[in-house]
């Protein structure tokens, strides 16, 4: 009966316990014998054969909690997995509705970025690659030992000595300049130049001669921007200070009246400065191949629509980047144009310098081989 009943219940036993009729006569009871034969009725026995069980240390209650934990955040990982799945990224969900046309647009005006791309490529698996390889390409470098190293004392430093003409503006800098054609006694008019990028005083205006200037009476004074040439930088300039600059400039070597301006490529803007904040000073103004912003308001869609054909696919880029991501401009900037190894600036931009800042680099490399 007992077989087929299985292990009797605790109930059971102490029933029978009663019935057998246990009885104390006083003598001394052996707790280590009862223990043994506990242990044995149990089947289990300590490591040191006392039979006793085992404490549980605290490096085992911390190490059985943390696999719970774990354990506890891998199922809350994979329900919300699937809340998501369920939720979001179905065809159906409210997310989905809402972005599906504005993803549309910015896939279709970025679709000119797969050209980049080989042809056995899939676009939408290549660019999120790209996208993680980039960032971690970026955190890199932000990363990098090398900002980590002291940097090296200056023991020696050589200044070029100054060569050209030099005022002293009302905040204390230095700003260069050159005059030509007519004296400021002779002048009939006094036409006022900055240069271009990557350029200095000693451009001028490309193509045209002294000997034009003297045939009109043209007094022309162009001048080294802040930071370029032997001018003193000028780290928080803009177009506001560009303008006064060229204000004091004129007021200091004696052009007293209004005078003409001439922007050449990039120097357009700070001849647009000038006349947006001292239109009283200035007679005329003309602006050859300048700068423009294709997303200025006041141009015409057809105007955009062809600014936008007529150019690379690399300048499209670079104004989409200044535009949409104007904070990384400083970093590729810095890397770029400031890292100190570069070989000649117009071997890397194909740039044409002219005649004289050629044998100006010339003379100065001549120089620093022989000193």
């Amino acid at each position: 009966m007992e077989e087929i009943r299985g292990v009797p219940t605790w109930q059971e036993e102490l029933t029978s316990l009663v019935d057998a009729g246990l009885r104390y006569d006083g003598a001394p009871i052996d707790l280590t014998a009862a223990t043994e034969i506990g242990s044995k009725r149990s089947g289990f026995v300590s490591a040191d054969g006392s039979g006793s069980e085992p404490k549980e240390t605290l490096k085992d209650q911390v190490t059985g909690f943390m696999k719970s934990w774990g354990e506890m955040l891998l199922e809350l990982a994979k329900g919300c997995k699937d809340i998501v799945q369920q939720t979001v990224v179905t065809e159906d969900s409210f997310v989905v509705r809402k972005l599906r046309k504005p993803a549309a647009k910015v896939s279709k005006k970025l679709s000119f970025l797969n050209e980049f791309l080989p042809e056995d490529r899939d676009p939408i698996h290549a660019w999120p690659v790209i996208f993680f390889v980039f960032l971690l390409a970026l955190a890199a470098l932000s990363f990098s030992p090398e900002h980590d190293r002291p940097v090296t004392v200056i023991k020696k430093l050589r200044l070029h000595p100054t060569g050209a003409t030099r005022v002293q503006l009302p905040d204390g800098r230095y700003i260069a300049y050159q005059e030509l054609g007519v004296s400021a006694e002779k002048a009939r008019y006094s036409l006022v130049t900055p240069h271009s990028f990557l350029s200095s005083r000693l451009a001028g205006i490309p193509g045209v001669k002294k000997s034009l200037l003297v045939e009109y009476g043209v007094r022309l004074v162009s001048y080294d921007l802040p930071g370029f040439g032997e001018s003193d930088p000028h780290r928080g300039r803009n177009l506001s200070s560009s303008a006064t600059d060229m204000i004091n400039l004129a007021a200091a070597i004696g052009i007293d009246e209004k005078f003409w301006l001439l922007g050449y490529s990039t120097g357009s803007m700070h001849t647009w400065a000038a006349m947006k904040y001292f239109p009283e000073k200035i007679a005329g103004a003309a602006m050859v191949a300048p700068v423009i912003n294709p997303y200025t308001p006041s141009m015409a869609k057809e105007e955009m629509v062809k600014t936008w054909e007529q150019w690379l696919t690399k300048r499209k880029f670079m104004y989409f980047l200044a535009r949409r991501f104007p904070i990384l401009l400083p970093f590729f900037y810095r890397r770029s144009f400031l890292s100190g190894k570069l070989d000649q600036l117009d071997q890397w931009m194909s740039l044409s310098l002219g005649e004289k800042v050629q044998n100006l680099l010339h003379c100065r490399s001549q120089r620093e081989e022989f000193s």
